[in-house]
């Protein structure tokens, strides 16, 4: 009977161990967790990395808009402008940025979530895909910006365009009402 009693006891550990198990990784992830999780993906190194990656596209935007309105501004624009865009990206306040993103993780990810991800970003593979990922990111920014650009510039145009008949209409409307009120 002893023993029957204590396998069913020990049965009931295990299964109430099981179970703890289970349920703490469904619990939200704490704050903790997701630091851990930034410090894995070394999220500090990769958003410097990422500013360095903006850089560029965005330089090479501030040319083009040069070259279109060279006419219009100083021969200094582009270096000007080169700077204060590089000036701003270096004083982004990294710290203040991941802080304000725990909260966002929490939210969404829970214990288990978090410990897997940081398992794989601990891995070769997830390793591998954090030092590739500003590259990656930089490579694609200018494959998409030529036509990001197309579209901004059509959708200016666009918007020109309908301010400009609104505006029309607008004063046509008003010219009636003034016609058509008595002094």
């Amino acid at each position: 009977m002893k023993r029957i009693f204590l396998a069913l006891a020990a049965s009931l550990v295990f299964a109430i161990s099981g179970l703890a198990q289970q349920s703490s990784a469904d619990t939200p992830a704490t704050k903790e967790d997701v630091q851990k999780y930034l410090e894995v993906m070394h999220s500090r190194e990769m958003m410097a990395k990422m500013m360095d990656a903006m850089s560029k596209p965005m330089h090479q935007m501030m040319h083009e808009q040069f070259l279109k309105d060279k006419d219009k501004l100083p021969a200094d624009f582009e270096e000007r402008m080169n700077k204060i865009m590089d000036n701003y990206l270096k004083s982004m306040p990294v710290d203040e940025l991941l802080e304000s993103m725990i909260p966002v993780y929490q939210k969404h990810l829970t214990k288990g979530d978090i410990n897997a991800l940081v398992v794989f970003y601990s891995s070769p593979i997830g390793q591998k895909l954090i030092q590739e990922l500003p590259a990656i990111t930089s490579e694609a920014m200018q494959s998409v910006m030529p036509l990001m650009r197309k579209q901004i510039d059509t959708m200016t145009t666009h918007v020109r365009e309908e301010v400009a008949q609104m505006m029309e209409a607008s004063k046509a409307k008003s010219g009636q009402n003034t016609a058509a009120s008595p002094n």
